[in-house]
C-alpha cells in the first residue's frame, strides 16, 4: 500500500488540489451570493388595513441600503385601454373637499431600509386617474360608464444606494366583485393581487420600459 501511495504521489497530489480548488470556489459561491442577495434592492406593494378599496396601498423598503423615490405612478386598466396617474404629489382630501394636511405630502424622497410609504386607500387612487382622465366614475361602487374596470396597477421608479440607472417595481390588483367578506359592510368589490410578490425591474435592458413609464405620464 505504502509502495501504491509513493508511485501514485503525483497523481494523488493533483486530486487533492483540484479537490482544494473545488471546496474554494465552491465556499467563493456561497460568499458571492450572500453578498449580491443584500445588494439586491427590494421593494414591496402592498395593501394593509383592509381588502376593500378602502384599504391603504403601501409601499416598503426591505432593502438592505436606502432607496430614494423618484415617482409612484397609478395605471387603470380598463376594457378601453390604460390610462396612468402620477401618485408621487398627490394629496388627499377631505369630505369637504380640502386637502388634508400631511406631514409628507409628497412621496418623492429617501425612503430608508424598512421604511414605508402610506400612498392613500385604492378608492382614491383610482378615483384621482378617473379625475385626471375625465373619466365618469362612481366614486363609491368604482364603476365607470361605459367601459370595464379590470385591473390597478402600482408602479414606483427609484433610485437604489450607489447605483447609476433607476430600478422599476409594480404589482397589479385585480377589482374582484365576487367572494365578498360578509364582514365588511356596504362592500362592492375586492382589491386581491395578482401575484405573490413584487415584480422588479432592475437589469439594465429593463430601462427601456421605465422610460415607457414616464412617457406615459401626463404632462410629462
Amino acid at each position: 500500500m505504502l509502495e501504491w501511495l509513493n508511485n501514485n504521489s503525483g497523481a494523488l497530489s493533483a486530486i487533492a488540489s483540484f479537490c482544494t480548488l473545488g471546496v474554494w470556489l465552491f465556499y467563493a459561491q456561497l460568499l458571492y451570493l450572500g453578498f449580491a442577495r443584500q445588494r439586491r434592492p427590494r421593494i414591496l406593494i402592498n395593501r394593509g388595513r383592509s381588502k376593500s378599496p378602502d384599504g391603504m396601498c403601501l409601499v416598503s423598503n426591505m432593502s438592505s441600503e436606502a432607496i430614494f423615490v423618484s415617482h409612484v405612478v397609478g395605471v387603470l386598466h380598463t376594457s378601453q385601454g390604460e390610462y396612468a396617474c402620477d401618485l408621487t404629489d398627490y394629496t388627499r382630501t377631505d369630505d369637504s373637499g380640502e386637502g388634508q394636511q400631511e406631514e409628507h405630502a409628497t412621496r418623492q424622497g429617501p425612503l430608508d431600509s424598512g421604511g414605508y410609504h402610506q400612498i392613500c386607500s385604492f378608492r382614491e387612487i383610482i378615483d384621482h386617474i378617473a379625475e385626471g382622465h375625465e373619466l365618469d366614475i362612481d366614486r363609491k361602487t368604482l364603476t365607470l360608464e361605459g367601459e370595464t374596470l379590470r385591473m390597478l396597477e402600482i408602479r414606483l421608479i427609484a433610485i437604489y444606494g450607489s447605483e447609476n440607472r433607476p430600478l422599476g417595481a409594480y404589482r397589479c390588483f385585480m377589482l374582484e366583485k365576487q367572494d365578498l367578506d360578509p364582514h365588511i359592510k356596504n362592500q362592492d368589490c375586492l382589491i386581491v393581487p395578482t401575484s405573490f410578490d413584487t415584480h422588479r425591474l432592475s437589469r439594465r435592458w429593463h430601462q427601456k420600459r421605465i422610460r415607457q413609464w414616464l412617457e406615459s405620464l401626463p404632462n410629462n
